[in-house]
């Protein structure tokens, strides 16, 4: 059963083995995920055929084609380079209503700046921070339980 209105898409920047993509999927999204590691994305598609998913994985990176790191720094320890999986799933970052990211080391910065470059400013941005949990950011704020 799907517990949001139709249309909504969901994608997962670093999406490994696919769980939390089909599990969008599972309730209602029209989910997606870009994983750089080709051999996850094959466990992704497996997972997803092996539970009736109909969320779509494509190998490359969440980076969009010509997007230039905060500060001009190209360097990441855990950003790979490569083809930006947008091209693959024929969408821009801003036709996503929801995305969910697993920021390491200082990668939150990263995520956030993605989101207001390319992002639209109503999507919900959803980082699962290690020390705090997942949290929730639309237009570059967070959201609180009271809100």
């Amino acid at each position: 059963m799907a517990h949001r209105a139709p249309g909504a898409r969901f994608l997962e920047w670093g999406s490994a083995s696919g769980v939390i993509t089909i599990m969008a999927d599972m309730v209602g999204f029209e989910a997606y995920g870009i994983e750089l590691d080709a051999s996850l994305v094959t466990t992704a598609r497996a997972l997803a055929t092996r539970f009736a998913s109909q969320a779509q994985f494509v190998t490359g990176s969440f980076l969009p084609t010509g997007y230039k790191r905060l500060g001009g720094d190209d360097s990441s320890e855990t950003i790979g380079d490569g083809p930006s999986g947008y091209l693959q799933l024929g969408r821009a970052l801003d036709d996503f209503d929801v995305v969910f990211g697993y920021p390491w080391d200082d990668d939150a910065p990263l995520m956030h700046d993605l989101m207001r470059r390319y992002g639209r400013p109503d999507a919900l941005l959803l980082l699962n921070d290690t020390a705090r949990g997942v949290r929730a950011f639309r237009g570059g704020r967070e959201l609180t339980n009271r809100q």
